[in-house]
């Protein structure tokens, strides 16, 4: 480690923490209560959680927590599946055990515990644990490994700039994150208010007062306005190395056909066998019928493409009703009522075509269908603008985070101070004391 700041000294986490130990690698069997084991899953944003966690015995928790012994400022560590996140124990929280995929560290008086817990989130130390991650199905870091690795130590005053610097900035961040992570489920229910004003007339309410028209909207029933109504071919199609797309629902889970998102191909003689209601074409409506049901997708190409079973094709008749309006009126909230009513299965819900052919809604003339297509068009192309807007939005804040603790690290956070003791000077006096004392840390194997 080399390059750093005036004052400052690489230490490995053996030098700087008194211990490195890791969680059960033989949990205790679950108890219907007692204490919590936490696990990787409880670390998330330097925060300790105890939302999903097992429970184990206090006699088994006794024996757990008499190795660990798990105080507050300890640092965690997850050194299991996904490694590198951290938490800083904090005062007053309820005795815990842990299991083996989160390690305890607990610093020495030459380090504090929040800015161990930054140092080991900065780029280059998380490069460093993923790079001696060992393991097949799931990678670790052995404890042995650990205690090896280097930290870029400041001194202790600076330290402390640092560590309270980071505090406030990067609950910043993550206040903004939170807020950023809110605009998706805002859109949904914006598109859905929209579609909802829509199909109850109100989103063309002045349109039809300004030319005198009264809201006569008939009920129809969807067989009656379309030439057919078909499904996927229930036959596994054929595989090929080329030819015609294979589409299964993940090319239209977004409203949108996306024929990129094909599973393969099939041969193109298999397209031209199928029946012709079963070969979507340009301004047919894709429908989901089983599994994630009632997403529904303009085809907008005149590309051959293969689909599963699982999605149901609909032609309409452009004489009563556009297939854009149709599209969207398959969207709304009151056809997904109509598909939970009708909907069939427990592990995997299918909505049978004979109660897809009977969905029930009422409909505007071409002309009207026409202008509330224009108008959906309109605020759903704002929308999308705002979500692609949140989209990079959120990409900016999520490299705030690395890029600030890489600065901190690099001593460019915070001002130096020459008056500061040296960390060279906090290591010679820890080396002495373990010199003299002979105190080894605990080890255990690997994680």
């Amino acid at each position: 480690m080399s390059g750093l700041p005036t004052g400052w000294s690489p230490a490995t986490l053996r030098e700087v923490c008194e211990r490195i130990v890791d969680g059960s690698h033989n949990p205790p069997k679950a108890a219907p209560f007692g204490m919590p084991m936490l696990s990787a899953r409880n670390i998330q944003g330097r925060r300790l959680l105890f939302d999903e966690f097992r429970w184990i015995s206090e006699p088994d928790f006794v024996l757990e927590h008499k190795r660990t012994r798990i105080a507050p400022d300890d640092v965690l560590l997850t050194i299991v599946g996904t490694i590198g996140r951290t938490a800083v124990v904090p005062n007053n929280t309820q005795l815990f055990a842990l299991q083996r995929s989160v390690a305890v560290l607990t610093p020495r008086s030459a380090v504090l515990a929040q800015y161990l817990s930054h140092s080991l989130e900065s780029p280059s130390i998380q490069r460093c644990l993923q790079e001696n991650a060992k393991g097949t199905a799931q990678k670790g870091i052995y404890l042995g490994v650990l205690g090896e690795v280097e930290i870029p130590l400041a001194p202790l005053p600076e330290q402390k700039r640092i560590a309270d610097k980071l505090d406030a900035l990067l609950a910043r961040v993550d206040a903004c994150r939170e807020r950023l992570d809110r605009v998706p489920k805002i859109l949904k229910r914006f598109r859905q208010s929209v579609l909802a004003a829509a199909t109850s007339g109100e989103l063309t309410r002045e349109w039809r007062e300004a030319r005198g028209l009264e809201m006569k909207w008939p009920n129809i029933l969807l067989y009656e306005i379309c030439h057919s109504i078909a499904d996927g071919d229930h036959q596994a199609p054929p595989k090929s190395a080329t030819g015609v797309p294979f589409i299964t629902i993940g090319a239209i889970n977004t409203g949108v056909l996306r024929l990129e998102n094909a599973t393969r191909f099939v041969p193109a003689e298999y397209f031209n066998s199928l029946k012709p209601e079963r070969r979507a074409r340009l301004g047919d409506v894709l429908f989901s019928v089983t599994g994630s049901i009632g997403i529904s997708a303009l085809v907008d190409t005149d590309l051959p493409f293969v689909f599963q079973r699982h999605i149901a094709v609909l032609r309409p008749n452009l004489k009563i009703m556009g297939a854009k309006f149709l599209s969207y009126r398959l969207s709304a909230e009151d056809i997904q009522l109509q598909c939970a009513a009708v909907a069939t299965g427990t592990a995997q819900l299918t909505i049978p075509l004979g109660g897809l052919r009977s969905f029930a809604f009422s409909l505007p003339s071409i002309p009207e269908q026409e202008e509330i297509v224009r108008r959906v068009d309109s605020l759903f192309t704002m929308a999308s603008a705002l979500e692609k807007r949140c989209q990079n939005a959120t990409a900016f804040i999520t490299s705030l985070t690395p890029s600030t603790l890489a600065k901190a690290f690099r001593g460019e956070l915070v001002p130096q101070d020459p008056n500061d003791e040296p960390a060279s000077e906090l290591l010679a006096r820890i080396r002495s004391q373990v010199a003299v004392s002979g105190s080894a840390m605990p080890k255990r194997g690997k994680a």
